[in-house]
């Protein structure tokens, strides 16, 4: 009887903690996606497609919808890639890392990493577009309730734009936790105002039959392909799901997908379908016309809190992701600020937020419409998702040993309908598409010249190294003066004595009574277990050395490290008692092959911008000593 009681209980909390994750995802994982039903179907009616308003037109436009919903959410992304968990975590960074795992050879890893590198990069594109689009459709509902709102539309959607930045540095734990519940008054009344229009004209209901989309492939051709690059607005923020797995986990975002926020969707699109069939000229706004007058204005403002918390969410997702290409060696140090004491995941970053910001009001201020931005809109997540199958592939076949004929199957299938949208997006490069492209590959060189500059920098540092033996026996042939304290020294190689040990011994003639040697890296995992965080290593004469590894969601901190040292191998640390000593790398450009000349000086204007070690690191400023070294690069 105890023993039943025990797992009622027990089962009665996991329902309550599921119930919670489920409403959180709804709030955070589908904003974006949430609020596609705005505009993608007005989008696929665009007069510049030139399709005909017809119930065939609406019929096929409705069915190609509902399957590349059902194809790129459900089966691929929702049963197949949230299966690429790295230790919980996912995203195209965290899959990148999964991928090279099975990969052994150094240009095969360097492919691999490119890819990775430029899916995230993408990423950007898509971060800045995404606020743009969403809030702009949102506003635009207001020129509906009255005419009056027209002028205005464009102040109001960069006002709101503003504050939703300005507010980033507050974080969002305050209001996070009214993202859930109004996120879900938002789908269900996506779910009302369907129902409403499919009852008037249930027939709607048959568009599910795939043979609709395909007789209108066939029939419209040309301007068909035209229009799967609108269809596949309804699938921007797929992403998401993956990339916000390590938060709630697969089983909620799944549980919230399918019962959920899919029929909601669907319903809503159907709905919008509906009434196209009964009044055509409702094309022009189809989703705020499904609306009675009166709700007109209600419905604005809460399509308004739903594109803010889209925004949000991809905001959030650009910031988790810089965090992790910076502790991955991808991109220059930058100041994170931690926004919670309780959530690791919430941070801010100055510089990726005030760029964001400066982007999206370009954008709104040169589209100014959410029919010119959706031109924009796509090829930066068609690209992401297009290198996401790529990599899947490879976990599948190197890590999950899956036969090769399964793995080109699953492949194939999903890069056929990748490539396709990529191709239905790829025609509106001139309208707007370019925008994200430019964006992509910017920050793709930003990300790629950094993690080239420093490997060629740690090998040119560990050539200049002097191995450890060596050194012991001019120590004891010296016989340098010792002065009271430890000194640490940061390097990055875990090989050889540090460089500023070096300078520090030839210019003050001294050593410390203690002297260590700290490394610190990072793994490919999100989180590195307490026990496997360190390692200690007596070198003997008062030398120490100390590796420290982290994963790609944890920032280093050395008072944590000082007391994990003192917890586990009982060596205690008096900070006011330590001194630090840094090596500052003047990067000086020569004629070596290694590297173009431009990649050069990029490279060397990245490191003077970059946050430096002891900020980045948490270390006190008052005990560090930095002692320069000319490299060339």
């Amino acid at each position: 009887m105890w023993k039943w009681f025990c797992l009622m209980i027990s089962s009665e909390t996991g329902k309550k903690k599921m119930s919670a994750l489920v409403l959180a995802a709804i709030g955070v994982v589908y904003g974006d996606i949430g609020t596609s039903p705005l505009y993608a179907l007005k989008e696929c009616f665009s007069a510049e497609h030139g399709v005909p308003m017809t119930p065939g037109s609406v019929f096929g436009v409705l069915s190609l919808l509902f399957w590349a919903i059902f194809i790129v959410v459900s089966l691929k992304y929702l049963i197949f890639i949230l299966r690429a968990d790295n230790k919980g975590e996912g995203g195209i960074l965290a899959l990148m890392a999964l991928a090279l795992r099975g990969v052994d050879r150094e240009r095969s890893r360097w492919w691999i990493a490119g890819f990775g590198m430029f899916g995230a990069a993408m990423f950007y594109g898509d971060g800045m577009i995404t606020p743009a689009i969403s809030v702009l459709s949102a506003v635009e509902g207001l020129a509906i309730a009255t005419p009056w709102f027209s002028n205005y539309i464009l102040p109001i959607t960069v006002a709101i734009i503003c504050a939703l930045f300005f507010f980033q540095k507050h974080g969002t734990a305050a209001i996070g936790k009214l993202f859930g519940p109004i996120t879900c008054v938002w789908f269900a009344i996506l779910a009302i105002l369907g129902i409403h229009h499919i009852v008037q004209a249930p027939e709607i209901l048959a568009a599910v039959n795939p043979y609709y989309g395909f007789h209108f492939a066939l029939e419209h051709r040309w301007q068909a392909f035209i229009v799967l690059g609108s269809v596949f607005l309804a699938v921007t923020g797929t992403e998401a799901l993956y990339a916000d797995m390590g938060h709630f986990g697969s089983r909620a975002i799944r549980l919230a997908w399918f019962w959920f926020v899919m029929p909601a969707l669907l319903l809503n699109y159907f709905g919008q379908g509906a009434l196209i069939l009964n009044s055509p000229e409702s094309i022009s706004n189809p989703f705020y016309l499904m609306a009675p007058s009166w709700g007109v204005l209600p419905l604005v403002l809460l399509a308004t809190c739903a594109t803010v918390i889209a925004s949000q969410a991809v905001i959030t997702g650009a910031f988790s992701l810089t965090r992790q290409a910076i502790l991955m060696g991808y991109c220059p140090r930058m100041k994170i600020v931690h926004t919670s004491e309780q959530e690791i995941g919430q941070i801010y970053i100055p510089a990726i937020n005030w760029l964001l910001l400066i982007s999206v009001i370009c954008l709104v201020l040169v589209f100014r419409s959410s029919d010119n931005l959706a031109a924009a809109y796509g090829i930066a997540v068609t690209t992401t998702m297009i290198i996401t199958t790529v990599l899947a592939g490879i976990v599948m076949r190197r890590l999950w040993k899956w036969h090769a004929a399964s793995v080109a199957v699953v492949v194939l299938m999903f890069l056929a309908v990748d490539l396709v949208f990529f191709s239905a997006n790829a025609i509106k490069i001139a309208e707007g598409g370019w925008f994200p492209i430019l964006i992509g590959i910017g920050a793709f060189i930003v990300l790629s010249t950094w993690k080239l500059g420093r490997t060629i920098l740690y090998h040119h540092l560990s050539r200049q190294s002097v191995p450890v033996d060596s050194f012991m026996e001019s120590v004891e042939l010296m016989q340098p003066r010792h002065v009271n304290g430890t000194a640490v020294f940061m390097t990055s190689s875990a090989n050889g004595i540090p460089l500023a040990l070096l300078h520090n011994l030839k210019h003050n003639k001294a050593l410390h009574e203690r002297n260590v040697f700290l490394t610190i890296s990072f793994a490919d995992i999100p989180f590195v277990p307490e026990m496997e965080r360190l390692r200690l290593d007596n070198l003997g004469r008062g030398f120490w050395r100390i590796e420290v590894m982290y994963g790609f969601k944890e920032i280093p901190d050395i008072q944590e490290i000082f007391s994990l040292c003192d917890k586990s191998h009982d060596m205690a640390f008096n900070m006011m008692e330590t001194s630090f000593f840094l090596t500052h790398e003047t990067l000086v450009t020569s004629k070596t092959p290694y590297m173009a000349t431009w990649r050069k000086r990029l490279f060397a204007f990245l490191s003077k911008n970059a946050v430096r070690p002891t900020d980045f690191f948490r270390i006190p400023t008052s005990r560090v000593v930095e002692l320069g070294a000319a490299v060339e690069l």
